[in-house]
């Protein structure tokens, strides 16, 4: 699925687009550059299920975890910190994965080695100061 050049006001419904169409995938891979509007999109898609919890980048925790409305917990990470796949393989990241909750994957490629047979990768790009364009594709 491509969904080219959207704006912010628009995340609503490309969260919705990616729920609908994905929703029975629980690694979701987004692949993308600083900035780019990674954390902000999770946003949305946990609003858009159900998160009524501060949500934020997990940037020094590494994961936070959410409840949606049907209280299924979903796992938001950000790797960008780490220095190596055995940090994650320490704090349980195998566990999250196959749990069958919802896991929502920022900076990834440091464990791209655990990721389960299936996932979806989505990629953001800048396209211009407030527009983007995103391509998702199940692996």
């Amino acid at each position: 699925m491509t969904i080219p050049n959207y704006h912010e006001d628009e995340l609503q419904e490309v969260a919705r687009k990616l729920i609908s169409n994905f929703g029975g995938l629980k690694v979701w891979y987004f692949d993308a550059e600083m900035g780019a509007g990674k954390t902000t999109l999770i946003k949305q898609i946990c609003n858009e299920l159900g998160v009524e919890d501060e949500m934020s980048s997990p940037t020094f925790s590494i994961v936070n975890e959410y409840l949606d409305s049907n209280k299924n917990e979903i796992y938001h990470f950000d790797f960008y910190r780490l220095k190596d796949i055995d940090e994650a393989i320490d704090i349980g990241v195998e566990d999250y994965l196959f749990s069958g909750n919802l896991c929502l994957l920022e900076w990834p490629d440091i464990i791209q080695p655990l990721l389960p047979d299936e996932y979806l990768q989505i990629s953001i790009k800048l396209v211009g100061d407030n527009t983007r364009s995103l391509i998702a594709q199940p692996k």
